[in-house]
């Protein structure tokens, strides 16, 4: 997953990093310490049980041979590859064996870490053997092994806790990189919405004289201000704890109220508006409405073609503003109603606009649909 950090990301990455991983280093040595002196006890066990079976076996050939007067094969034994043996006689002098280290035969098994060392005295003098030393040669190379195993699948499972971690650090941060970009684009196309009016309004009063034409240019240009200002203020200085002024209002007459404010710009793109309104009484804050009506009609406009056409109906307590413009892709509608999402790059905006009016619409328990065909146009309903 490649994605570009700025240095406080990096940091926050490395640090998450390092606490992740530390911490995961500690948990696995410490469980790999227990699994080792587990692991180690398990096979010193085992080879003490297996001595023990080796001497007792031997010890047993060793009576039974003195009471039945055959020999004891001693050979079998004094050539293992897997340990040494010795016989000692009851003052503790060696009779024969290949074990020659000196033995404290007070204990039964020595340990050294490297070899273990049992001592045996179930022979009880048959044959002169009153001891059976047995020293395992395979302890030293099985915990070598053992180690080399450990320390290979802890290399192996660590260096997939790195990977992990290092996905998820990445994964973690992949949302906050987003938001990132999408506020840099926002400030982007914030400036560039202002820029344009304001451009537009100091180009128009750069003479001493205005004509109508400057003055109606400075009013658009105005206009556009006023709505992304209100916008703005909507989204993220509006206190939405403060009760709204709900009340009675006949949606009709606000409609064509705001269809008038709008004039200037439809008539600019030439753009021809058709009405059906009846009067529709619905309880809402006015500012609310008007906000939720201009930002699908300015859309309307916006979006629309040169000598388009917007049809707004207003019958049996559904709203429905249609036009004659570009369209949204199929794939695209479910995303509409995102903060910042556009859906079009073809016009200018910084996706409020119908996140406005999603809020207001939920708000206000008012059922909103859109269908739209690329190209052709789309229509808005919304059901009071």
């Amino acid at each position: 997953m490649d994605i570009d950090l700025t240095k406080s990301e990096k940091i926050t990455l490395f640090r998450f990093l390092f606490l992740y991983l530390g911490s995961s280093l500690i948990l696995m040595l410490i469980t790999i310490f227990f699994y080792y002196q587990n692991e180690k006890t398990l096979f010193i066990d085992l080879i003490k049980s297996n001595m023990q079976n080796i001497t007792s076996k031997i010890s047993n050939e060793v009576i039974v041979s003195h009471m039945m007067g055959t020999k004891f094969d001693k050979d079998k034994y004094l050539n293992s590859k897997e340990y040494k043996i010795s016989f000692y006689n009851k003052n503790k002098e060696l009779i024969y064996g290949n074990f020659d280290e000196k033995v404290d035969f007070s204990q039964k098994y020595i340990f050294d870490e490297k070899s273990l060392i049992l001592v045996d005295n179930s022979t009880v003098g048959h044959l002169g053997i009153e001891y059976i030393v047995l020293k395992d040669i395979s302890l030293e190379v099985k915990i070598y092994e053992l180690k080399i195993s450990i320390i290979l699948i802890f290399l192996a499972f660590y260096s997939l806790v790195t990977i992990i971690g290092f996905y998820l650090a990445k994964l973690f941060l992949k949302p906050i990189k987003d938001e990132r970009i999408k506020l840099n684009n926002f400030i982007k196309d914030t400036t560039h919405e202002l820029n344009t009016p304001i451009s537009a309004i100091m180009m128009s009063t750069e003479g001493e004289n205005l004509s109508l034409k400057q003055i109606e240019r400075i009013k658009l240009s105005a206009k556009r201000i006023s709505e992304i200002y209100k916008d703005l203020t909507y989204i993220f200085l509006e206190n939405k704890e403060i009760k709204k002024d709900k009340k009675e209002l006949d949606l009709s007459l606000l409609i064509k109220e705001q269809i008038d404010n709008f004039e200037p710009l439809f008539l600019k793109k030439k753009i021809e508006v058709l009405t059906q309104l009846e009067s529709t009484s619905y309880k809402i804050d006015k500012d609310d409405f008007i906000r939720l009506f201009n930002n699908l009609f300015s859309n309307a406009i916006k979006y629309n073609k040169i000598n388009g056409k917007i049809e707004i109906s207003l019958k049996n307590r559904v709203l429905s503003i249609k036009d004659s413009g570009i369209g949204i892709k199929k794939n695209k509608l479910k995303d509409i109603y995102k903060r910042y999402y556009r859906a079009t790059t073809q016009s200018g905006g910084f996706g409020l606009g119908l996140n406005i009016v999603n809020m207001i619409c939920k708000s206000y328990n008012i059922n909103i649909e859109v269908e739209s065909i690329e190209n052709e146009g789309t229509i808005f309903k919304l059901y009071f």
